[in-house]
């Protein structure tokens, strides 16, 4: 298990650090990085590559990874949850996208986008019911929001749900939906039109739980995928999937404001994976260039490559600076909005470069499968599109900064 809160952190000078890294974390944080790192490294390592070759999501390691902690991190006790802030949840996400980007996906989907909008934005009835479950790993939750023709313009969405005799009847579709279709998917989190305001000009956009099982929800599993091979992704189709009325997600038309903060918490995930697949991709090539010997030396002291390795570093650093700024920021109870944009943007495009000059440090063998960096290679490019494109992000940080004022 994770340490608690309130563990004693006796130990935790005996743990190797990097200042540059942890100079600002607690005790009880540098543990939970080394906690988790020794159980990426021991249980996830060896499997990683086959898993990505089958195209095959884990049930035996997603709950390995509950029982360890890592759903519910940010939940309080109460709930199931951990009651840890939301710096020692990236960190966790960080260290398991140091390994393996689809092992990642699933703690990071299953928390920011799972149980995210139950825990901030659900009924009391709801969190009881459904938030246990989801931190113990007994289950799976999914966030229902894009579609064949909403992506980046999520609030054109085509799903409605009309109100009937106390239920809501949904009908419409949803794709690329990360936890949706493995045998431990429960509960999705439905983002769907329930009218128009504004005399008729404006969606008015609603959240509604709706449990798998319900008659007229149907997913299908989406194979041949090019990155997070062995995550679980797919497509929901509801045909007058009807639900009761009592499944709404805090209180009707607010479902934009809702999936808006949850993108935002998300975001924070979504550069943890990139930051944490940029370390990874990074000590492979390190550690490839002071072992690949060539022309009588090992190539890591030639300069064109070391100066590789500098860069890497650097931006490595810096974009961990910005993400932990950004949580800092969050679990302070401060505005993270562009922050998070920041973040998201910075980490993943991070990543791009440093995958980039890993695979061509290993040269040839970077382009082998048996190689995990080329896997990295792969799995990176997710991290530019999902949670909002680059384009996105960029978007979001120029409205911030007044661009659109002018």
């Amino acid at each position: 298990m994770l340490p608690s809160p309130g563990a004693d952190p006796a130990d935790a000078n005996c743990i190797r650090r990097d200042v540059m890294i942890d100079f600002d974390l607690s005790a009880e944080q540098v543990m939970l990085r080394q906690t988790v790192r020794e159980f990426a490294e021991a249980e996830i390592a060896p499997v990683a590559i086959e898993l990505d070759e089958k195209e095959e999501f884990s049930t035996d390691l997603t709950k390995k990874m509950a029982d360890l902690g890592l759903f519910g991190i940010f939940v309080d006790e109460k709930y199931g949850g951990s009651g840890m802030d939301y710096l020692s949840y990236i960190i966790a996400i960080e260290e398991v996208a140091r390994v393996d980007g689809s092992q990642a996906a699933t703690v990071a989907a299953g928390n920011s986008l799972g149980i995210g909008p139950i825990y901030y934005f659900g009924s009391e009835k709801q969190k009881n019911e459904w938030l246990p479950g989801l931190c113990s790993g007994e289950s799976l939750a999914s966030f229902g929001l894009t579609e064949p023709e909403a992506g980046s313009d999520a609030g054109d969405s085509r799903t409605t749900a009309k109100l009937e005799e106390g239920q809501w009847v949904i009908n419409g579709s949803k794709i690329f939906i990360t936890n949706s279709t493995s045998p431990m998917a429960r509960i999705c989190t439905v983002q769907a039109v329930t009218g128009m305001r504004a005399a008729g000009k404006r969606k008015e956009i609603s959240c509604i739980l709706v449990p798998h099982g319900t008659d007229g929800f149907e997913y299908k599993k989406m194979r041949g995928k090019m990155m997070w091979r062995s995550s679980d992704t797919g497509e929901l189709y509801f045909d007058d999937c009807r639900v009761p009325e009592e499944n709404l997600l805090g209180l009707r038309g607010e479902g934009f404001h809702q999936m808006l903060k949850t993108l935002d918490n998300g975001r924070l995930a979504i550069a943890a994976m990139g930051l944490g697949g940029a370390q990874g991709a990074y000590e492979m090539a390190l550690k490839y260039g002071q072992e690949r010997v060539q022309f009588g030396h090992p190539i890591a002291t030639f300069q064109a490559i070391s100066f590789m390795l500098a860069d890497m570093a650097t931006e490595i650093e810096a974009a961990r600076c910005l993400l932990y700024k950004a949580c800092k920021l969050k679990d302070q109870g401060k505005p993270f909005s562009k922050q998070a944009a920041m973040a998201k943007l910075y980490c993943s495009e991070v990543m791009g470069r440093v995958v980039d000059k890993a695979v061509q440090i290993h040269g040839g063998y970077g382009l082998m499968r048996e190689y995990n960096v080329e896997r990295f290679y792969r799995d990176y490019k997710l991290l530019t599109i999902g949670e909002g494109t680059s384009e996105v992000q960029r978007m979001v940080i120029a409205r911030s900064i007044g661009c659109f004022n002018v």
